[in-house]
């Protein structure tokens, strides 16, 4: 398949072409139904005699193209509505039959309900434009009138959250209005999702009413059904707690395909580079160190521990926390004892095949190294956030 994309270099473009030439390159193979042999790319920069060539061999048409924040009003029927008329025509004129997807916004079911708006208005025109097209030509037509979209962009241009993101990671300024106002929000990855759905003539269709999305099989319109809406103020409390991150290891909870987990990737991406390493708290003592490493709300921590050759550390109990250890480097023996029965067991563990071993609770345990020249690296996890006000940790000695 020969896809050409307009638009190539703006958030959506830049995703959905790096991801198609993962396809095209071999390097996502999890879609064998989609077959990619060229991706043309057109943009601002590109001359009418390129488009007028990608038009003549594509299989496929993204139209991502368009303009949203121009300085003169009358540039949105320009760049939304003239540059779709100029796309089609050169379309029609080598008879392509090309599948043609645009990319609309929620905004054009505003025009015609309220006063409407320039942009909202080109957008509406274009789609006629198209649906027009695809009826008179017999193409196939998939429009998607997206909503606010969640990727890495420009900040302090288009959308608030990568704003947001940008001022909280780098430490600048911002302003939030009202922390009630309520966003839909469609993910970068959500939406290149449903591209490849588009491919592999699986996509979604729905009609409108006015703002309200009508899920329907044969409905005028495409749609991803994978948005969020959050407020402002969710959003800004959400960044700031992952700005915490590094100094309080808590991770907050980010389930599958949460809105949560979709932030905290994006929040990453405007990190400036001191930022991408920080520091952790060791704490040394003359038997080696241990770190905490990650705190969790739901799953407790996760920590490293360093043992000096010979040394033996532990010799403690818990009612009723429980961890594991895992060692990853050296060579080492955990013992552990029911302190009720007296039962006694002991694992002689190594780097050189990573087991994990679980300290029960009840059982007093230790850990020791066996080596005399090498430090024994273990990998902690217990179910909770170590409490020193309720630490549930009792000193005995196994033996």
């Amino acid at each position: 398949m020969k896809i050409l994309v307009t638009g190539s270099s703006g958030m959506v473009g830049t995703s959905l072409i790096n991801n198609l030439k993962n396809i095209r390159d071999g390097n996502n193979k999890t879609i064998p139904n989609i077959k990619v042999d060229e991706i043309y790319e057109y943009d601002i920069d590109s001359t009418l005699e390129e488009l007028d060539e990608y038009c003549s061999k594509c299989d496929f048409v993204f139209n991502l193209a368009g303009v949203n924040r121009p300085t003169d009003s009358n540039e949105f029927m320009k760049g939304n509505y003239d540059f779709s008329l100029l796309l089609l025509e050169k379309i029609k004129k080598y008879n392509n039959k090309s599948i043609i997807m645009l990319s609309s916004s929620i905004q054009a079911s505003l025009f015609g309900r309220f006063s409407g708006s320039l942009y909202g208005k080109s957008k509406l025109a274009g789609e006629e434009l198209f649906f027009n097209f695809g009826k008179e030509n017999d193409v196939k037509v998939a429009i998607y009138r997206f909503p606010n979209l969640m990727g890495h962009s420009k900040p302090n241009y288009n959308s608030a959250v990568s704003t947001f993101c940008w001022a909280i990671a780098n430490d600048k300024e911002y302003i939030v209005n009202d922390r009630t106002t309520q966003l839909e929000l469609l993910y970068i990855d959500d939406l290149i999702e449903g591209m490849f759905d588009l491919l592999e003539n699986k996509e979604k269709h729905c009609d409108y009413d006015g703002l309200s999305v009508i899920d329907n099989n044969n409905g005028k319109f495409c749609y991803i059904p994978t948005t969020h809406k959050v407020t402002l103020g969710e959003i800004i409390d959400l960044l700031l707690e992952f700005k915490k991150q590094p100094f309080n290891l808590l991770m907050p909870k980010m389930s599958e395909g949460s809105f949560e987990k979709k932030l905290f990737s994006l929040y990453l991406t405007y990190l400036p580079k001191e930022k991408f390493k920080y520091s952790l708290n060791m704490n040394i003592d003359d038997r080696g160190s241990f770190t905490e490493l990650v705190h969790t709300l739901d799953c407790g921590q996760v920590s490293i521990n360093i043992t000096k050759p010979g040394i033996t550390k532990g010799n403690h109990w818990h009612n009723s926390k429980w961890e594991q250890f895992i060692v990853v480097s050296g060579h080492g023996l955990i013992q552990e004892r029911n302190i009720n029965t007296g039962e006694f067991v002991e694992f002689e563990v190594s780097g050189d095949k990573i087991e994990a071993v679980y300290m029960i609770p009840g059982w007093t345990h230790n850990i020791m190294n066996l080596s005399k020249t090498e430090n024994l690296v273990t990998v902690m996890t217990c179910n909770e956030i170590f409490n020193s006000n309720k630490p549930d940790t009792f000193f005995e000695k196994v033996k």
